[in-house]
Protein backbone atom coordinates (compact mmCIF):
# COMPACT_ATOMS: atom_id res chain seq x y z
CA UNK A 1 0.00 0.00 0.00
CA UNK A 2 1.63 3.93 -0.63
CA UNK A 3 1.27 6.18 1.60
CA UNK A 4 2.42 8.98 0.82
CA UNK A 5 4.68 11.89 3.46
CA UNK A 6 3.39 14.79 4.59
CA UNK A 7 4.06 17.93 2.26
CA UNK A 8 6.12 20.57 4.80
CA UNK A 9 5.40 22.79 2.11
CA UNK A 10 1.81 22.82 2.84
CA UNK A 11 2.57 23.55 6.62
CA UNK A 12 3.46 27.09 6.32
CA UNK A 13 1.23 30.17 7.37
CA UNK A 14 -1.09 27.78 9.89
CA UNK A 15 -3.03 30.32 12.19
CA UNK A 16 -1.56 31.07 15.72
CA UNK A 17 2.19 30.72 13.80
CA UNK A 18 2.52 26.70 14.13
CA UNK A 19 5.99 26.07 13.27
CA UNK A 20 6.28 22.27 12.56
CA UNK A 21 9.23 19.71 11.97
CA UNK A 22 8.72 16.50 10.70
CA UNK A 23 10.38 13.52 11.72
CA UNK A 24 11.02 10.21 9.62
CA UNK A 25 10.87 8.08 12.91
CA UNK A 26 10.45 8.82 16.51
CA UNK A 27 9.93 6.76 19.43
CA UNK A 28 7.64 9.54 20.89
CA UNK A 29 6.44 12.85 19.30
CA UNK A 30 5.79 13.97 22.95
CA UNK A 31 8.86 12.72 24.26
CA UNK A 32 10.74 14.74 21.54
CA UNK A 33 8.81 17.56 22.63
CA UNK A 34 8.86 17.84 26.06
CA UNK A 35 12.77 17.60 26.03
CA UNK A 36 12.33 20.58 23.76
CA UNK A 37 10.19 22.08 26.12
CA UNK A 38 12.87 21.41 28.89
CA UNK A 39 15.41 23.43 27.49
CA UNK A 40 13.14 26.75 26.89
CA UNK A 41 12.04 26.26 23.33
CA UNK A 42 9.15 28.82 22.26
CA UNK A 43 5.62 28.07 22.30
CA UNK A 44 4.17 27.19 19.26
CA UNK A 45 6.66 24.45 18.01
CA UNK A 46 4.95 21.07 16.97
CA UNK A 47 6.86 17.60 16.16
CA UNK A 48 5.23 15.23 13.82
CA UNK A 49 6.63 12.01 12.43
CA UNK A 50 6.03 9.69 9.71
CA UNK A 51 6.41 6.48 11.97
CA UNK A 52 6.07 6.43 15.41
CA UNK A 53 7.66 3.02 17.12
CA UNK A 54 7.19 3.43 20.59
CA UNK A 55 3.94 6.27 21.56
CA UNK A 56 2.87 5.94 24.58
CA UNK A 57 -1.36 6.73 25.70
CA UNK A 58 -3.44 7.70 28.26
CA UNK A 59 -2.35 5.29 32.02
CA UNK A 60 0.90 4.38 29.92
CA UNK A 61 -0.43 2.57 27.38
CA UNK A 62 1.96 1.45 24.20
CA UNK A 63 0.61 2.95 20.95
CA UNK A 64 2.38 2.62 17.66
CA UNK A 65 0.79 2.22 13.87
CA UNK A 66 2.90 1.66 10.33
CA UNK A 67 4.33 4.00 8.67
CA UNK A 68 2.39 6.92 7.41
CA UNK A 69 -0.79 5.38 8.04
CA UNK A 70 -1.84 7.69 10.80
CA UNK A 71 -0.95 11.53 12.12
CA UNK A 72 1.21 11.28 15.14
CA UNK A 73 1.37 15.37 16.62
CA UNK A 74 3.03 16.66 19.51
CA UNK A 75 2.32 21.01 19.81
CA UNK A 76 3.73 23.01 22.56
CA UNK A 77 1.82 25.53 24.26
CA UNK A 78 2.81 27.44 27.90
CA UNK A 79 -0.48 29.16 28.63
CA UNK A 80 -0.38 32.21 30.74
CA UNK A 81 0.53 32.14 34.04
CA UNK A 82 -2.81 34.37 34.60
CA UNK A 83 -4.44 31.29 34.05
CA UNK A 84 -5.53 29.05 36.81
CA UNK A 85 -4.54 25.35 37.27
CA UNK A 86 -8.05 24.07 37.98
CA UNK A 87 -8.42 25.06 33.92
CA UNK A 88 -5.82 23.17 33.18
CA UNK A 89 -7.44 19.53 33.05
CA UNK A 90 -9.81 21.58 29.68
CA UNK A 91 -7.04 21.03 27.50
CA UNK A 92 -7.40 17.47 26.90
CA UNK A 93 -11.19 18.21 26.32
CA UNK A 94 -10.32 21.44 24.41
CA UNK A 95 -7.59 19.18 21.94
CA UNK A 96 -10.72 16.74 21.31
CA UNK A 97 -13.19 19.53 20.44
CA UNK A 98 -10.64 21.07 17.57
CA UNK A 99 -10.07 17.62 16.41
CA UNK A 100 -13.51 16.58 15.86
CA UNK A 101 -14.21 20.02 14.91
CA UNK A 102 -11.82 19.41 12.00
CA UNK A 103 -12.77 16.10 10.87
CA UNK A 104 -16.63 17.09 11.19
CA UNK A 105 -15.83 20.04 8.75
CA UNK A 106 -14.43 17.36 6.06
CA UNK A 107 -17.72 15.06 6.61
CA UNK A 108 -17.05 12.63 9.70
CA UNK A 109 -19.34 12.38 12.06
CA UNK A 110 -17.14 12.59 14.71
CA UNK A 111 -17.94 12.70 18.26
CA UNK A 112 -15.88 13.05 22.09
CA UNK A 113 -15.82 10.22 24.11
CA UNK A 114 -15.09 12.08 27.82
CA UNK A 115 -12.14 12.29 28.73
CA UNK A 116 -9.99 12.08 25.54
CA UNK A 117 -10.70 9.83 22.90
CA UNK A 118 -12.42 10.90 19.18
CA UNK A 119 -15.09 8.62 17.81
CA UNK A 120 -16.52 8.54 14.23
CA UNK A 121 -19.95 6.16 14.37
CA UNK A 122 -19.16 4.33 17.55
CA UNK A 123 -15.28 3.50 16.92
CA UNK A 124 -12.17 5.47 18.04
CA UNK A 125 -10.63 7.29 15.53
CA UNK A 126 -8.49 9.47 17.78
CA UNK A 127 -6.58 9.31 21.30
CA UNK A 128 -4.74 12.54 23.26
CA UNK A 129 -2.33 13.21 25.65
CA UNK A 130 -1.58 16.20 27.48
CA UNK A 131 1.70 16.36 29.71
CA UNK A 132 2.34 19.34 31.86
CA UNK A 133 6.04 20.60 31.83
CA UNK A 134 7.54 22.63 34.22
CA UNK A 135 10.38 24.50 33.24
CA UNK A 136 11.25 28.33 33.12
CA UNK A 137 6.91 27.91 33.90
CA UNK A 138 4.82 25.76 33.36
CA UNK A 139 4.47 24.20 29.31
CA UNK A 140 1.71 22.11 27.80
CA UNK A 141 2.72 19.33 25.13
CA UNK A 142 -0.79 18.97 23.74
CA UNK A 143 -0.41 15.09 21.45
CA UNK A 144 -2.67 13.71 19.59
CA UNK A 145 -2.77 10.25 17.19
CA UNK A 146 -5.29 9.79 14.42
CA UNK A 147 -5.63 6.80 12.43
CA UNK A 148 -5.77 8.16 8.69
CA UNK A 149 -5.13 4.93 6.49
CA UNK A 150 -5.21 2.08 8.93
CA UNK A 151 -6.71 -0.87 7.52
CA UNK A 152 -8.75 -3.06 9.36
CA UNK A 153 -6.17 -5.80 9.80
CA UNK A 154 -3.75 -3.08 11.44
CA UNK A 155 -6.34 -1.67 13.85
CA UNK A 156 -4.69 -1.39 17.09
CA UNK A 157 -8.37 -2.82 18.62
CA UNK A 158 -11.41 -4.16 17.20
CA UNK A 159 -13.48 -1.38 18.20
CA UNK A 160 -11.00 1.39 16.40
CA UNK A 161 -11.40 2.87 13.08
CA UNK A 162 -9.52 5.18 10.51
CA UNK A 163 -10.77 8.01 7.99
CA UNK A 164 -10.45 5.75 5.40
CA UNK A 165 -12.34 3.42 6.23
CA UNK A 166 -14.70 5.51 7.26
CA UNK A 167 -14.53 7.67 3.93
CA UNK A 168 -13.77 5.04 1.45
CA UNK A 169 -11.32 6.99 -0.03
CA UNK A 170 -7.28 8.35 0.46
CA UNK A 171 -6.86 10.43 3.30
CA UNK A 172 -4.82 13.58 2.72
CA UNK A 173 -2.79 13.30 5.53
CA UNK A 174 -1.19 17.42 5.09
CA UNK A 175 -4.59 18.27 4.57
CA UNK A 176 -5.58 17.03 8.01
CA UNK A 177 -3.42 18.12 9.99
CA UNK A 178 -3.63 21.83 8.71
CA UNK A 179 -7.13 21.37 9.46
CA UNK A 180 -6.56 20.32 13.19
CA UNK A 181 -3.67 22.62 14.06
CA UNK A 182 -6.00 25.46 12.64
CA UNK A 183 -8.85 24.40 15.25
CA UNK A 184 -6.24 23.36 17.72
CA UNK A 185 -5.64 27.28 17.60
CA UNK A 186 -8.90 28.38 17.88
CA UNK A 187 -9.76 26.26 19.96
CA UNK A 188 -6.96 27.51 22.51
CA UNK A 189 -7.82 31.03 21.82
CA UNK A 190 -11.31 29.94 23.40
CA UNK A 191 -9.99 28.06 26.47
CA UNK A 192 -7.77 31.09 27.44
CA UNK A 193 -10.60 33.75 27.11
CA UNK A 194 -14.18 32.08 27.27
CA UNK A 195 -13.83 28.67 29.20
CA UNK A 196 -17.68 28.96 28.87
CA UNK A 197 -17.82 29.23 25.35
CA UNK A 198 -15.29 26.08 25.24
CA UNK A 199 -17.66 23.84 28.13
CA UNK A 200 -20.68 24.66 25.59
CA UNK A 201 -18.97 23.79 22.41
CA UNK A 202 -17.42 20.52 24.15
CA UNK A 203 -21.11 19.27 25.30
CA UNK A 204 -22.55 19.94 21.89
CA UNK A 205 -19.60 16.94 20.65
CA UNK A 206 -20.46 15.08 23.76
CA UNK A 207 -21.60 10.95 22.84
CA UNK A 208 -20.99 10.29 26.66
CA UNK A 209 -23.33 12.89 28.08
CA UNK A 210 -26.42 11.34 28.27
CA UNK A 211 -25.70 7.69 27.72
CA UNK A 212 -25.42 4.99 30.66
CA UNK A 213 -21.92 4.45 31.14
CA UNK A 214 -19.47 2.45 33.76
CA UNK A 215 -16.48 4.45 34.83
CA UNK A 216 -14.19 2.53 36.25
CA UNK A 217 -11.83 4.46 38.49
CA UNK A 218 -7.68 4.79 39.05
CA UNK A 219 -8.03 2.68 42.21
CA UNK A 220 -10.01 -0.63 41.12
CA UNK A 221 -13.69 1.13 42.13
CA UNK A 222 -16.42 1.04 39.17
CA UNK A 223 -19.27 3.38 38.57
CA UNK A 224 -22.40 2.90 36.82
CA UNK A 225 -25.16 5.24 35.74
CA UNK A 226 -25.93 7.97 33.29
CA UNK A 227 -23.58 10.85 32.54
CA UNK A 228 -25.24 13.77 32.76
CA UNK A 229 -23.02 16.81 32.63
CA UNK A 230 -19.35 18.09 32.37
CA UNK A 231 -18.60 20.20 34.93
CA UNK A 232 -16.90 23.36 34.96
CA UNK A 233 -13.48 21.71 36.16
CA UNK A 234 -14.42 18.89 32.90
CA UNK A 235 -14.94 16.17 34.90
CA UNK A 236 -17.67 14.02 33.96
CA UNK A 237 -20.95 13.73 36.51
CA UNK A 238 -22.75 9.95 36.38
CA UNK A 239 -25.80 10.23 38.20
CA UNK A 240 -25.98 6.42 39.77
CA UNK A 241 -28.12 4.79 41.97
CA UNK A 242 -26.26 5.76 44.93
CA UNK A 243 -26.56 9.38 44.32
CA UNK A 244 -24.35 11.85 42.18
CA UNK A 245 -20.80 11.14 41.12
CA UNK A 246 -17.90 13.08 39.96
CA UNK A 247 -15.45 11.58 38.12
CA UNK A 248 -11.78 13.25 37.07
CA UNK A 249 -9.78 10.54 35.83
CA UNK A 250 -10.80 6.63 34.79
CA UNK A 251 -11.75 4.74 31.61
CA UNK A 252 -15.52 5.56 31.20
CA UNK A 253 -17.17 2.41 28.69
CA UNK A 254 -20.38 3.26 26.89
CA UNK A 255 -22.93 0.39 27.49
CA UNK A 256 -24.30 0.79 24.15
CA UNK A 257 -20.71 0.55 22.77
CA UNK A 258 -19.35 -2.37 25.36
CA UNK A 259 -18.06 -5.63 23.39
CA UNK A 260 -20.52 -8.44 24.56
CA UNK A 261 -19.49 -9.88 27.44
CA UNK A 262 -18.77 -14.37 27.22
CA UNK A 263 -22.32 -15.99 27.15
CA UNK A 264 -24.04 -12.93 25.76
CA UNK A 265 -25.55 -12.75 22.43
Amino acid sequence: MRRPSLDRSRLDGLPGGWRVEILDETPSTNAVLAARARTGEEPGLVITTEHQTAGRGRLDRGWTTPARSALTVSALLRPSPSISVERWPWLPLMTGVAVATALREMGYAAGLKWPNDVLIEGRKVCGILIERIESGGAAAVIGFGLNTSLTREELPIESATSLELESGAPVDRTEVLAAVLGELWAAYEIWGADPTELARRYRELSVTVGEQVRAELPGGEAWEGVATAIDESGRLVIATGEGERVVGAGDVIHARLRPPRKGEL
